[in-house]
């Protein structure tokens, strides 16, 4: 039983036992420039009444997108949850349930969890999936180091249409890991295949793009993996889940490992996050993948029952033999994505991802009506494409909050060649009315 001192005289004896005279010799080791040397600024004791007014008030002066239009995606989406999602997800056996360390006591967990795994190989192809990873950054550097174990080769390959925080999780993932990461350039908002071919070696553990790229376009996957399997690399493809509603599913094209931020998928954009990082991939490489994975048994009694495959926990005993550093899995979030996805099914996911294109092709033709604005590339795109303005890209953005619109994001922040540019995506959720009003604020601000 923890003993709490309660005077003066228990401090001192406290002290005294561990050898110091004072507390702040605890904190000697921090130097002085750092330490703030005075009280903290905080407000008096408030009530319960007063505090929740005040946290009511602090959280009154944030914006959501049910008090705007949002046209902003690079990676985050505003696609409609629907409500049978949160009833879900707040029953009280599955949100407190952080992780199961007795695994096998937990069969609701584990079970829900299987039905994850289940729904997401079924949309992407593949024949395995983890239970979750933290999001689609990580789950791409996963699947890198992945890659790279499973050939013992120490070079990644991967686009630039690849979203550029995806490749900076990766580089800080292969510096201490000892892995070179090569860039391929686009052309036009796509990947050049050729470049890929020139680049890929016997030293190459996986090649990396992304289906639709950060821009939105659509990528020649199935090339690329020709690519990258001639020199017995990986193809590892990097997914929308939406988009797999009407797009080839990373398994038809030969991808070994698909990964993504499945955020769409019933999960709000939550001030972003959390998310949901997913990854599946062909069954010979399930020994190397990182996380846990939820399996299908029998009892002795004949009952079915679910437990943990190939690892009785989640966390590896060996650092040296560990798939992974990321012992947890996103397990309220999978089971966000379980849920949207059951309520949906296929003819469901199917309409959304068809929504999401007529309406971001409509929007696009609309807004390259406006003089001076031009789509910037020409490749097929699913529900996000980039535009050329005459006006800085971050002028036109905040000029169209005060419409009350979230306008796109300008391009310049990660590619300063494509300062004049801004990313626009559009979800199932906009209307026409909606995008006609894009149209007009920013014809206004051109």
């Amino acid at each position: 039983m923890d003993y709490v001192p309660h005077t003066n005289e228990d401090r001192s004896e406290m002290l005294k036992a561990i050898g110091i005279s004072g507390i702040e010799e605890l904190f000697s080791d921090i130097p002085s420039e750092v330490k703030l040397d005075r009280k903290l600024d905080l407000p008096p004791p408030m009530s319960e009444l007063e505090l929740r007014k005040h946290l009511s008030e602090l959280a009154g002066k944030n914006t959501t997108t049910d008090d705007m239009v949002s046209f902003l995606g690079a990676g985050v989406y505003d696609h409609y949850v629907p409500s049978v999602v949160k009833h879900i997800i707040s029953r009280s056996e599955f949100y407190t349930a952080y992780t199961p360390y007795q695994a096998e006591v937990s069969q609701g967990m584990l079970q829900s969890i299987f039905e994850y795994q289940t729904l997401m190989c079924e949309l992407t192809g593949l024949d395995i999936s983890n239970a979750s990873l933290y999001d689609g950054a990580t789950a791409i550097a996963e699947a890198a180091t992945m890659s790279s174990r499973l050939t013992r080769r120490q070079e990644i390959i991967i686009s630039q249409a690849v979203h550029p925080e995806y490749r900076s999780t990766l580089k800080t993932y292969a510096y201490n890991l000892g892995l070179e990461v090569k860039e391929v350039p686009f052309t036009d908002g796509s990947t050049d295949i050729e470049a890929i071919k020139e680049l890929v070696s016997d030293k190459t553990a996986c090649v990396i793009l992304q289906n639709p790229n950060f821009f939105g376009c659509i990528e020649n996957m199935a090339l690329a993996a020709e690519a990258a399997h001639e020199k017995k690399a990986l193809f590892v493809a990097c997914v929308d889940p939406i988009s797999l509603g009407i797009l080839a599913a990373p398994g038809e094209y030969g991808a070994d490992i698909a990964v993504g931020e499945a955020q769409g998928l019933g999960i709000p954009m939550g001030f972003g996050g959390p998310h949901l990082g997913f990854m599946t991939c062909r069954q010979q490489y399930i020994r190397q993948m990182p996380g846990r994975v939820v399996g299908e048994t029998r009892d002795n009694q004949g009952r079915r029952g679910y437990i943990l495959t190939l690892q009785a926990r989640e966390q590896h005993i060996r650092r040296e033999r560990a798939t992974s550093n990321i012992c947890s899995n996103q397990a309220l979030c999978a089971l966000a994505a379980t849920v949207y996805l059951s309520w949906l099914g296929k003819q469901g996911i199917k309409e959304v991802a068809e929504q999401c294109m007529a309406k971001a092709h409509y929007a696009c033709e609309e807004l390259s009506k406006i003089p001076g604005v031009e789509r910037m590339h020409r490749a097929p795109f699913f529900k996000e494409f980039a535009i050329r303005t005459p006006v800085n890209p971050e002028t036109l953005s905040k000029g169209l909050l005060e419409s009350n619109i979230l306008g796109g994001l300008p391009l310049g922040r990660f590619y300063p060649e494509l300062s004049d540019s801004l990313l626009i995506a559009v979800t199932e959720k906009r209307t026409k009315e909606e995008i006609d009003g894009l149209c007009r604020a920013l014809e206004g601000l051109v």
